[in-house]
């Protein structure tokens, strides 16, 4: 499908720039309502710029944005990070989901079966795996939307995009803007115009994954500033890829890095804060949560903390815990809440910090104020002991 020749390049609320309209799945994802499925880490393609981290590439691993699924056949933790983000679709990626395209039809069929057939699911896939049976599969089992990753080093795989216009899906392709790759992009573009729906970019950025950052620290890619994970001259290069792309008549979208972190994350954050927080809790702008905790002094944060908290003896420190919760209420007169996860003691930030002393000297416990992701690792962004 082609826009119309009137179509202009237009710069979003989203700190991104289209021509025409979004295509669906960006649409919800910029409002941050798409759950991210991370469906295996297992690929066959590796491409120099992979974002995925260590942890997950190679590995079968399922995760709904950061939580992880401890059991893939049992949807019950699927649905609740969908819940509590109020997705109205999600995004199905990996390393390459059509490496168990069985478990990607099974999730489709059952996310459409409890949020109904609105519920939007895009699918993210390279092409060494694509095989007209499979896409088959996934447009009967409900698919939505399907984009392609083409390598743009070698065109030889790229006919296999012709095979999703088959379906009644709506059909792109989704690159990384790389610098000193002008030219190959054009030459997908060229390829791609008449043969899907749309095209969307994205910035590139610098991966914490040792693999990506060490090849793209020797293709001499530094990041724009000390803020963004950006590259420097990728939204220059994704831009004039814009104009060449609404030449040919091509729909396109830049997604930015800003727009991934200030917007996309950030209203799921929102969200899923809304959805946890405790009566306690209090919330910064972008959706984190910052709480009052304290801690048993061998179980405070600090070099070792996650091993420490997997190695601890939870029904013991269960116990010592209420305990102290016990001694808390009794002196502080305020309601206090168990974190098993965790294992610590959560209550208001401005009763930690009036009664910090107390709590250090006469309960041997360590007061902290910490702000943190409302996700499943409620991963900690700053903590201050007091």
């Amino acid at each position: 499908m082609t826009m119309s020749t009137s179509d202009t390049i237009t710069k979003t609320p989203y700190h991104s720039w289209c021509t025409g309209s979004l295509p669906e799945g960006c649409a919800r994802c910029v409002q941050g309502r798409k759950m991210v499925l991370f469906i295996t880490g297992l690929c066959s393609q590796r491409c120099f710029y992979c974002p995925v981290s260590e942890h997950k590439f190679g590995h079968d691993v399922v995760y709904a944005n950061e939580w992880k699924i401890k059991n893939p056949d049992d949807p019950v933790e699927l649905f609740e990070e969908a819940r509590l983000t109020e997705a109205t679709g999600a995004g199905i990626t990996g390393g390459d989901p059509l490496a168990k395209v069985d478990r990607c039809i099974d999730y489709i069929k059952q996310l459409k079966r409890r949020f109904g057939k609105n519920f939007h699911i895009h699918l993210y896939t390279p092409l060494k795996l694509v095989t007209e049976e499979k896409l088959q599969k996934l447009y009967a089992a409900g698919l939505d939307e399907i984009r392609f990753h083409p390598d743009l080093d070698d065109n030889a795989l790229w006919p296999r995009l012709k095979l999703a216009r088959k379906f009644g899906w709506n059909v792109g392709v989704e690159i990384p803007a790389i610098p000193g790759y002008e030219e190959k992009t054009k030459r997908l573009i060229d390829y791609i115009a008449d043969k899907v729906d749309f095209l969307n970019i994205n910035e590139l950025e610098r991966s914490d994954t040792k693999t990506a950052h060490f090849k793209l620290d020797a293709m001499r890619f530094v990041q724009k500033d000390d803020i963004s994970y950006g590259i420097r001259g990728s939204q220059e290069m994704a831009l004039e890829m814009l104009a060449y792309a609404k030449s040919k008549g091509l729909r396109m979208h830049f997604c930015t890095a800003k727009l991934k972190d200030a917007v996309q994350m950030t209203s799921r954050l929102q969200r899923r804060s809304k959805h946890i927080a405790l009566p306690c809790d209090e919330h910064t702008d972008e959706g984190l949560l910052v709480r009052g905790c304290i801690y048993l002094e061998r179980l405070s944060p600090g070099e070792g903390y996650r091993e420490k908290l997997k190695a601890a003896d939870n029904d013991s420190v269960l116990k010592e815990l209420r305990e102290a919760k016990q001694k808390i209420q009794a002196l502080a007169k305020t309601d206090v809440f168990v974190d098993e996860s965790k294992l610590r003691l959560l209550l208001p930030p401005k009763v930690v910090k009036k009664n910090a002393l107390l709590f250090r000297k006469r309960l041997r416990l360590v007061p902290a104020i910490v702000e943190e992701y409302p996700t499943v690792d409620a991963f900690e962004v700053e903590i201050d002991f007091l």
